[in-house]
């Protein structure tokens, strides 16, 4: 009979500590050029209902993580592209770190940048 491997204790994993994640990995990808807070006036109650990290909201829900990505994208960039790119980019990287799934990628486009042209 095999020695089955009890685990002795439980891991845990802060909506805060996904958000870091999450900034981290979106602010790497292409055309995003970076995040901003959520207006906390109108977000309070999803600010308080799981983690945040500068224009990143988490919710764990039923095992299962929600996000919400609040981006600045570079001008001249396909904006669609841009989010599709930053959204599978965010899923990957998290079910890949955590082994949960991501229910929800949810880009929102706040600002465009336009660089300098000197």
């Amino acid at each position: 009979m095999k020695d089955q491997i009890r685990p002795k204790g439980r891991i845990e994993v802060s909506p805060t500590a996904i958000a870091s994640l999450v900034h981290q990995a979106v602010t790497s990808s292409y055309g995003i050029v970076g995040t901003v807070p959520k207006n906390l006036a109108t977000g309070i109650a999803d600010v308080l209902s799981g983690g945040s990290h500068r224009g990143v909201v988490v919710q764990v829900r039923d095992g299962k993580i929600i996000i919400h990505l609040y981006v600045v994208v570079e001008y001249g960039t396909r904006i669609a592209a841009v989010a599709r790119s930053a959204m599978n980019v965010v899923k990957y990287t998290v079910e890949k770190c955590l082994g949960i799934p991501v229910a929800e990628v949810n880009v929102h486009v706040e600002k465009i940048r336009i660089s300098d042209l000197d």
